[in-house]
């Protein structure tokens, strides 16, 4: 029989593999006469640059030997970030962002490739996105006792902040008739997770002190279009580690208790972990009423994102030397969503559209985050967990080409969620102080083509034909706010975590879409 322990305030959780964009604009010499610029879009690591893709683009006020660079960093890096809904984590892109998440039905961007798989047959050509979100969560705990304490993010914004990357193409152009149903589509991402850090003497810091993981998201996605009215979709989510994410594995430390073999109390306990798992989700679109120009009046989606279950070995640490080598698992929960979205509006000139999302999270099948210790000790942490419920309503108003602007689309976004909390006061977590929380949500969007320029600068549309030619460009803005309601912890194993939690989330952000 192995020794059991409970674990009293050693928490495993799941952290958050964030992205930040960083623009760096410079000249190089060129040959006489060129008149180009080289879009370049690269993905950085701590230790290394990738090129990902090359845009060439005209150049503007006739220069001749002088060309701009456009270099977007993708840096994966922990930040703090605070969530609703247990770990979920709900930035994504901008634009769903600006309408409080409300996207599953509507689905016309290439973060179609996260909201519904399936609507990525409504876009044309090839397209990409990436987005970054500078958020500031603030979390104020009060004690039984009167402690006050808050969490640090080390600045007004969690840094680097998170992104994300999506890529789709559709297939109809290629010619090979049974490929012309077809769409492709990938995404990197951050779909679950949190990190958070609080006080080493604060009143709970036998619980934690500071946690993140690093996790990336790769969503290999595949859409077909089976007629006119309904499209299905299918993808992989596969959650892994890399070497130059952070420290390339999860981490969660804390103040020890002194009631694990191996350790002292006051030591500074180390738990890390990493491994490799495969999720999959399956997506629905229908489109039972069209306008008369093909354009979608309703869309109905639904999406299913199966459960999966990763695998952790790592080692608990005190004071930086090993006590134990260690196993555990973390699950991410099966969910359900279904959306319907309605265009009152919607013609050459203007559309407007409404939508509402359901979303049921079945966090119930969180049972436990067990530790084993390779010396045949348990770290008990039993969890109850219960399924927990989230809707979205969202609207947005476009209008397609003004006289002034004829070349530009501008969209116009405002909407909210609510969110409900699956975590009992008993298994309450400070890293992630989940409670009922609001949304509330604002953005606008500008998309050009023909001869409009983007940022004055680019030419939306590219001048010569060719496979990568250019045929737009647009950037999404917004706000998203989420009010949590004050969490009042009681019961708790851990007495310190007792008490007022008053959590309150700020963010804004912008997404850079292209088609080709």
């Amino acid at each position: 029989m192995k020794p059991v322990l409970n674990s009293n305030g050693i928490f495993y959780h799941c952290g958050i593999v964030t992205t930040s964009l960083y623009f760096s604009l410079f000249t190089y010499p060129a040959p006489p006469k060129t008149k180009s610029f080289l879009l370049k879009i690269y993905l950085q690591s701590y230790t290394s640059t990738f090129v990902l893709l090359f845009f060439e683009v005209e150049s503007i006020m006739g220069y001749t030997r002088v060309g701009i660079a456009l270099i977007v960093l993708l840096c994966f890096v922990p930040s703090s970030i605070v969530f609703a809904d247990g770990f979920r984590n709900p930035f994504h892109d901008s634009a769903a962002m600006g309408q409080g998440n409300a996207f599953r039905a509507q689905a016309d961007n290439p973060s179609a490739v996260y909201y519904n798989p399936a609507g990525m047959t409504q876009l044309s050509g090839i397209q990409h996105s990436f987005g970054v979100q500078f958020i500031n969560p603030s979390t104020t705990f009060r004690s039984t006792t009167g402690q006050k304490v808050k969490n640090d993010i080390g600045g007004a914004v969690g840094f680097p902040p998170p992104g994300q990357f999506f890529l789709t193409a559709n297939l109809a152009d290629t010619g090979v008739g049974f490929l012309e149903p077809f769409t492709l589509g990938f995404g990197l991402l951050n779909l679950f997770g949190f990190a958070n850090e609080y006080p080493k003497d604060g009143p709970f810091a036998g619980a934690i002190t500071r946690g993140q993981l690093p996790l990336i998201a790769l969503k290999p996605t595949i859409a077909m279009k089976i007629n006119e009215f309904i499209s299905i979709g299918a993808g992989a989510d596969i959650f892994t580690f890399a070497s130059f994410l952070g420290e390339g594995q999860s981490e969660q430390q804390s103040i020890a208790l002194g009631n694990i073999p191996g350790t002292t109390a006051g030591d500074e306990l180390e738990l890390n972990g990493k491994g490799t798992t495969t999720g999959m989700n399956a997506s629905l679109l229908v489109t039972p009423l069209r306008h008369d120009n093909g354009q979608p009046m309703v869309n109905i989606g639904f999406i299913w994102r199966s459960q999966a279950v990763l695998p952790l070995k790592g080692k608990l640490l005190a004071n930086g030397a090993v006590v134990a080598n260690t196993t555990t698992s973390l699950r991410f929960p099966e969910s359900y969503e279904l959306a319907l979205a309605v265009w009152p509006l919607r013609n050459d000139e203007r559309e407007w559209k409404v939508e509402v999302d359901v979303d049921l999270v079945r966090w119930s099948s969180i049972r436990n985050f067990d530790v084993s210790l390779s010396n045949g000790i348990t770290l008990q942490n039993p969890q109850q967990w219960s399924d927990a419920m989230t809707i979205y309503a969202g609207t947005e108003y476009r209008l397609l080409g003004t006289t002034e602007h004829p070349d530009w689309d501008y969209a116009f976004r405002i909407g909210g969620n609510r969110s409900e909390s699956p975590i009992p006061d008993k298994n309450f977590n400070p890293a992630f102080a989940d409670a009922v929380v609001y949304g509330f949500a604002t953005g606008v969007g500008f998309f050009c083509d023909g001869q409009g320029q983007f940022l004055w600068i680019i030419n939306c549309q590219s001048a010569e034909p060719g496979f990568l030619s250019r045929k737009g460009m647009g950037i999404d803005l917004m706000y998203f706010g989420l009010q949590f309601n004050e969490r009042r912890v009681s019961g708790h194993a851990l007495p310190p975590v007792n008490g007022r939690y008053k959590t309150i989330t700020h963010s804004g952000g912008f997404t850079l879409r292209i088609i080709f």
